[in-house]
């Protein structure tokens, strides 16, 4: 006899675990469907243990210049095993977590690898395996994506790499290619260069951080380069020779074939979603770009089949993955939910200087034909920052020129991932720029800046 659930949720990262949560508090027999290790690459080899291992380089690196805070240090070394197994085991305490959140709310969790074989039948193999079928009212796809390597480049994990392999290597590299300078690249380059890793970054875009506004991404890069890492923009990278010294990857840049020899050469362009082996193609599920096609409740065109989280495109984020899981579930209960406004999503990346950003960059807001006003305050400004030692950095805010509602928000520095908060708050409760620069921020905070980026706008700056 089949087992039977109102809802069952293939892929147990942050859009499905979540979704599952949802559906077992909304009173729906509910169950998860996980190949490997609940909580998805997200929490077992991405976001989670890359943060812990981002938090080891800026320790190592705050204690590499103790002299600045006067401290003496003799001798310092540090332990790479120690580093990669602190990080392996922040991943095990919180997969364990998602395994009791699992059994607090009741929520059923089959190991194995699913086939959608109709509208309400799923198949599961294990390891060993043996199928069973479960059938469910409702099922949400939430198999989430893998990193996309460039057409002749096989990342083996031994010498060219996914972000996978690089935050689990027995030993430091010497030195490292990075393809790609988005976040994933951005943070990786950071790691190892800190921990003494020669460390060269290739990038098609004309900047780093490519998404990110333009005066961010020249922050990141001044900051990179003054560690001694090798930024090479406009540079299309042709391909990546494995070698009995590590790989040699062959990029174009301004007409001329170049070269870059090192022991490592880790992809970071990208991912693509996990859409194969699923049963799709059988049930003419509908595929745009390689992700699945959905409407704003998150349905396909298949009755009773829905889809969440990286799986039907960008941006390929947990916390929209886990937002979208929330209002999937919701919609099927028929609690008619509001869609998600993507334009209000707050992106991150966790190297130093930290960038975080919500909204229209400038270039955006010139390429739409809007007229804005820009504040800027620098954190060589800020009393926080410069108490912190920690200078390089920005606020920058745009806002409509008419209204002074916030086209966008814009973050380099420290702590600028937590400080993103306010202005996607301010965001979504259509706060202005007079709202902003008129509430009272405590003193000293980095927060301050924030408030005082609006006031420049409105050209009403105290300590600029």
């Amino acid at each position: 006899m089949a087992q039977t659930f109102d809802v069952v949720v293939i892929g147990g990262g942050p859009g499905g675990y979540v979704a599952a949560i949802r559906a077992s508090q909304l009173k729906y027999k509910t169950a998860v469907v996980e190949k490997a290790r609940l909580g998805g690459i997200c929490l077992n080899w991405g976001c989670i243990p890359t943060k812990a291992l981002l938090k080891n380089a800026e320790i190592f690196d705050k204690l590499s210049h103790g002299d600045e805070w006067g401290v003496k240090v003799d001798g310092l070394k540090y332990d790479f095993d120690k580093i990669i197994s602190r990080s392996r085991g922040v991943a095990d305490k919180m997969s364990k977590g998602i395994d009791i959140l699992m059994k607090k709310n009741k929520v059923t969790p089959i190991a194995g690898t699913a086939k959608i074989l109709g509208p309400n039948k799923v198949e599961v193999t294990n390891e060993d395996g043996k199928k069973e079928t479960i059938e469910a009212k409702h099922i949400i796809i939430s198999t989430g994506a893998r990193p996309k390597s460039l057409p002749g480049v096989k990342i083996d994990g031994k010498s060219v790499l996914s972000s996978k392999e690089a935050m689990s290597l027995a030993k430091a590299p010497k030195s490292m290619t990075i393809v790609g300078a988005g976040a994933i690249g951005m943070e990786f380059a950071y790691f190892y260069a800190v921990i003494g890793t020669k460390v060269t970054v290739l990038e098609y875009a004309d900047t780093v951080l490519p998404v990110e506004d333009r005066d961010m991404s020249k922050v990141v890069a001044s900051s990179f380069k003054k560690r001694g890492i090798n930024i090479i923009t406009k540079a299309a990278v042709k391909g990546v020779e494995v070698t009995k010294n590590g790989t040699v990857t062959t990029y174009e840049k301004g007409g001329k074939t170049e070269k870059v020899e090192s022991e490592k050469t880790l992809m970071a362009i990208g991912v693509t979603g996990n859409i194969e082996n699923l049963g799709l193609e059988e049930l003419k599920v509908e595929i745009f770009k390689e992700h699945i096609k959905v409407d704003d409740h998150y349905r396909t065109n298949v009755k009773g089949l829905y889809a969440i989280g990286d799986v039907i495109g960008p941006p390929w984020l947990a916390h929209v993955a886990s937002a979208e899981a929330i209002h999937c579930v919701e919609a099927i209960a028929g609690m008619d939910p509001t869609p998600i406004d993507y334009s209000n999503i707050p992106g991150c990346t966790y190297c130093q200087p930290q960038v975080a950003s919500v909204g229209l960059t400038e270039a955006k807001c010139k390429e739409q034909g809007l007229e804005y006003k820009v504040g800027k305050f620098p954190f060589t400004a800020s009393g926080k920052a410069v108490a912190g030692s920690e200078p390089d950095g920005m606020v920058k805010l745009i806002f409509g020129k008419k209204y002074g509602e916030i086209l966008g928000g814009h973050i380099v520095g420290s702590e600028a991932t937590e400080m993103i908060a306010e202005v996607c708050l301010a965001r979504r409760l259509e706060a202005t720029m007079e709202d902003l620069h008129t509430t009272i921020h405590a003193h000293p905070t980095l927060s301050e800046a924030i408030m005082e980026a609006a006031a420049a706008a409105d050209e009403m700056a105290i300590h600029i």
